[in-house]
């Protein structure tokens, strides 16, 4: 359970949140009712669920990662093609 909650956590922290992110959705879900199950001591069924809660954190964390790494390759990209152009514009004087 610790775990789960700390992967919830570090999702948070990279920016994945329940409003944009369905996985991050269902990992708190799924989390939710892993804490129920504990409390009813089916503990089978609380670690099944926390164990899913962590995974799919750590899928919202990645995707909001891999997002942020897209954007900024995206303005590099934009930046190199705005420098070729200079550079182009440079060598035609």
């Amino acid at each position: 359970m610790r775990l789960t909650q700390q992967a919830l956590e570090q999702a948070s922290a990279v920016g994945a949140n329940a409003d944009e992110s369905p996985e991050m959705k269902l990992a708190e879900t799924k989390f939710a009712r892993a804490k129920g199950s504990m409390a009813d001591e089916s503990y089978k069924n609380a670690r099944m669920r926390a164990e899913q809660a962590e995974l799919d954190a750590r899928l919202a964390e990645a995707q909001v990662l891999t997002r942020k790494s897209q954007e900024q390759l995206n303005v590099l990209n934009t930046r190199i093609t705005r420098l070729r152009k200079q550079l182009q514009l440079g060598e035609a004087q």
